[in-house]
């Protein structure tokens, strides 16, 4: 796995990892990964990540269902960001019950809410 050596990992051994909607571009969310996470993404074809308020693997959409299909791993100039291109299953990436997690625009000084909730985290995470 010579290619896990090539990424810049910080000195917690973690990397952000940005998920990007295959088709729209549209960026979903940013989380972290470290090598194990990185190599069960490349083996499986599903987004794993490393959760650092749990410090555990984080197999997205394991409580959810909303699963991230892998379609491509990229990583960007410096090797310090990877970048996943993902199919969102269920449409709904961020815990908030939105598509995704950038859901936040800042208007005349305000962070304004602009996307929807597309279903309560409360029937989410029953």
């Amino acid at each position: 796995m010579s290619w896990l050596g090539n990424i810049k990992w910080d000195e917690q051994g973690l990397v952000p990892a940005i998920a990007q909607e295959k088709g729209t571009g549209t960026i979903l969310m940013v989380a972290w990964m470290d090598r194990e996470a990185l190599r069960l993404t490349q083996e499986t074809g599903h987004a794993v990540y490393w959760s650092r308020s749990r410090k555990k693997l984080w197999h997205k959409g394991e409580e959810s269902g909303h699963q991230q299909i892998v379609s491509a791993i990229r990583v960007d100039c410096d090797a310090d960001v990877v970048l996943l291109e993902v199919e969102q299953k269920g449409g709904i990436a961020c815990h908030t019950g939105r598509h995704n997690c950038f859901y936040r625009e800042l208007q005349d000084g305000e962070w304004v809410e602009v996307l929807p909730v597309l279903k309560d985290p409360e029937q989410i995470y029953k």
